[in-house]
């Protein structure tokens, strides 16, 4: 057994590695880069184990501040860069223009629908407009965390690239 004990302190660089690589694949299913950056934690860890065998403190140690420094200077900057990219629309933004169902009636001031499966707080985009439960609704836009909607059937009116209002 002590040989076995042995083999682990001398080679923790392949325990530090393997949980690098597990970090960085889980990162593929998120695209938060908050994998990727504790991988480079796990990654630094790797190299100190490499370096100082069997000090598992300074590994943990070092594997922690990698991995601290990389969530608080890296990532915030990788994530405007990526979020500022031409052509980048936030799960949010690519709400507008979906389809969906009121779930509940609609108005200027109040009302819920149902878009892609989940239930959001919505309104009408324009006064005086009601939307029934049941009917079909269409996103105009996102304010905050509520839909500003307008009836699928009534279509928006728009005209050579702009949006026409409804005379009144």
């Amino acid at each position: 057994m002590s040989e076995f004990w042995d083999w682990i302190v001398a080679h923790g660089w392949v325990g530090w590695l393997g949980a690098s690589a597990i970090l960085a694949c889980a990162e593929m299913l998120t695209l938060d880069f908050t994998l990727l950056m504790l991988a480079s934690g796990a990654l630094a860890g790797a190299i100190t184990a490499a370096i100082l065998p069997g000090a598992w403190l300074i590994q943990v140690l070092v594997a922690v501040a990698v991995g601290g420094v990389m969530l608080a200077v890296l990532r915030p900057t990788l994530l405007k860069r990526v979020r500022d990219a031409p052509g980048y629309r936030s799960l949010l933004d690519q709400l507008v223009g979906s389809e969906g169902t009121a779930t509940r009636r609609i108005d200027s001031e109040s009302g819920e629908v149902k878009v892609r499966g989940e239930v959001w707080e919505a309104r009408t985009m324009s006064p005086g407009v009601v939307i029934e439960a049941g009917e079909g609704i269409e996103v105009f836009q996102v304010d905050a965390t509520t839909l500003v909607v307008y009836p699928a059937s009534q279509g928006l009116g728009w005209q050579d690239g702009g949006y026409l209002p409804p005379s009144r």
